[in-house]
């Protein structure tokens, strides 16, 4: 049973725990699921094909834009009524875009429901790291990054078999109706961490709230070192696995010649790798402290990155490459979570307003990083994406190293065990 920092009771636990989970799984899957619908969106509203890759990004850029305000707002007004609000506006743009007719109201609604994602990482994460002790932290973080990755993967499988029963309209319905489920689960179960008397500890107080604090404290921030180099290490260290899931259609099905299930059965070896790194994270969370647990992560990250290097030196096989990937995601599975706690303890700011800083770093490393990799090719060749690919994420070691040197201790700035 996960340990608590403010007192809860255990079906307040789960509850909590599952409307967080819920909440996240539908953002991404809103994402995912809705793409293979895409060309039956166009046709009903009359739209050009172009707008199919706008809707996506325009859903990305609603995820990505607000957060630096999100942050700041749900340290002053408190994490519960600020996850409140993003669930609920999410939910009403799902069900509205089930009922549009024109495709630019239809592209607004998805901006909208991007937002939603950006309330997960600005306001759930550091909810999570706020009520829970940080080898439990650790793990629901594990659990919520499994959402994340297994989304791409599943969603467009999920959206393809439900659009052989329902329409589009009927997709977007069922979306916000399970919206609807996790605010009810968030209103009934999710705790106030902003100020509130965590046991042991001093009470954390709500951050005053004004522009020019705001961009003062993103200043302060931006200076701090360790927290730069922590988020720029997460977004370095991910860049291969989220390069593979952009890339991985053109490489295995347009490149390679697969069929669609073919593809499908590729993806298993990687994204099973990463829960068995998770689980991994688990058993070694009771003994180790995590940095120690970060260093043992890179044996496996490491090696799995020399092999993509080995195999774009080679003639690559799609078997060398899925090999050398699955053995990167194992060490990606166990980091990944630890690291995001040190990076999110390694400023004193209040925890709404780091995470999302966090979040825009890490997230704007990974664009920038898949951008140069497609640049060079790596969408056309095997061998191309095998070698940048594994000399983005080989880039991170700098970063962690220097780090990791900095807390020789192991320990984080708040209360664990």
């Amino acid at each position: 049973m996960q340990r608590t920092l403010i007192p809860l009771k255990p079906a307040q636990v789960f509850g909590f725990c599952l409307a967080i989970t819920l909440f996240e799984c539908l953002t991404y899957l809103a994402s995912d699921m809705v793409m293979p619908a895409m060309s039956a969106v166009t046709r009903e509203l009359q739209a050009d094909t172009r707008h199919v890759p706008y809707a996506f990004h325009l859903y990305l850029i609603g995820g990505a834009c607000l957060q630096w305000l999100i942050g700041p707002l749900s340290d002053r007004f408190g994490r519960r009524p600020a996850l409140l609000a993003g669930c609920a506006l999410f939910t009403a743009a799902c069900a509205a875009a089930g009922a549009t007719h024109s495709i630019e109201a239809f592209n607004a609604l998805r901006f909208v429901q991007g937002i939603g994602l950006g309330f997960v990482v600005a306001v759930s994460y550091p909810a999570l790291q706020e009520a829970f002790r940080e080898a439990d932290a650790v793990r629901l973080m594990a659990l919520l990054g499994n959402v994340a990755l297994l989304s791409p993967l599943l969603g467009p499988l999920l959206g393809s078999l439900l659009l052989e029963w329902i329409g589009w309209r009927d997709l977007f319905l069922g979306l916000g109706i399970a919206g609807a489920v996790a605010w009810i689960g968030l209103y009934l179960c999710m705790p106030e961490t902003v100020a509130h008397l965590r046991h042991g500890r001093t009470r954390q107080a709500p951050s005053p709230l004004g522009w020019r604090r705001i961009c003062r404290r993103y200043l302060t921030l931006l200076r701090n070192r360790r927290f730069v180099g922590a988020c720029l290490a997460l977004g370095l260290m991910s860049l291969p696995l989220m390069a593979w899931i952009g890339l991985a259609p053109l490489l295995l099905i347009e490149v390679s010649g697969l069929s669609t299930r073919a593809y499908a059965l590729w993806q298993i070896p990687v994204f099973c790798a990463v829960i068995a790194g998770n689980l991994i994270l688990d058993r070694l969370l009771a003994s180790r402290e995590l940095p120690a647990v970060i260093r043992l992560s890179l044996w496996p990250f490491c090696l799995g990155l020399l092999i993509l290097a080995g195999t774009a030196a080679t003639s690559p096989s799609v078997a060398w490459l899925i090999g050398g990937l699955s053995v990167y995601a194992l060490g990606v599975g166990m980091s990944n979570a630890a690291l995001y706690r040190l990076a999110l303890f390694a400023s004193d700011d209040s925890k709404g307003l780091v995470s999302a800083a966090a979040g825009m770093l890490s997230i704007g490393v990974m664009g920038a990083g898949g951008a140069l990799i497609v640049a060079a090719g790596g969408g056309t060749r095997l061998a191309a994406f095998a070698l940048w690919a594994a000399l983005g994420g080989l880039l991170s070691l700098p970063l962690l190293h220097r780090f990791l040197h900095a807390m020789p201790n192991g320990r984080t700035s708040v209360t664990q065990q």
